[in-house]
């Protein structure tokens, strides 16, 4: 089942899990040191999917940045990758983004290997590809159109 919601409104187990699942992958996986948590979890809306056993498979928070709506931590879990969760994922930003921010533009960092995949929903690569905690990134923006 989807849900999204604000920090303050997931229960523990909840947020254990979606930070689990964010540390897993990032940051074992991915072999990144960083920051996990930061002060945007504080504001952004947490958007997941918890399966029939109530464990979280895929994830991303959401959250204003100036005149744009930005979003990030996208991350499915590798017991659930292969099923159409990501792309599930992206389509539940782009409604919720709609229905509460409507017309206003989205601008995200995408790690290199998904760029192809947000293209798909109508992002567009600007810029020059760069470093952001020790792996490549593309900005990418969707207008809403």
């Amino acid at each position: 089942m989807w849900s999204s919601k604000k920090l303050t409104e997931l229960n523990p187990i909840e947020f254990y899990q979606i930070l689990k699942l964010r540390i897993d992958t990032f940051v074992v996986e991915q072999e990144r040191i960083y920051h996990e948590l930061d002060e945007k979890d504080l504001e952004a809306v947490h958007v997941y999917y918890a399966n029939e056993q109530g464990e979280i498979d895929a994830y991303a928070r959401i959250f204003e940045e100036e005149e744009h709506l930005v979003f990030g931590r996208v991350v499915t879990a590798q017991s659930a990758r292969g099923q159409g969760l990501g792309g599930q994922l992206i389509r539940e930003i782009l409604s919720f983004c709609a229905e509460r921010w409507p017309r206003k533009k989205i601008k995200i960092e995408a790690q290199e290997q998904v760029v192809e995949l947000y293209k798909k929903y109508g992002f567009e690569a600007v810029g020059q590809p760069f470093l952001f905690e020790s792996t490549r990134h593309l900005t990418m923006v969707y207008n809403g159109d």
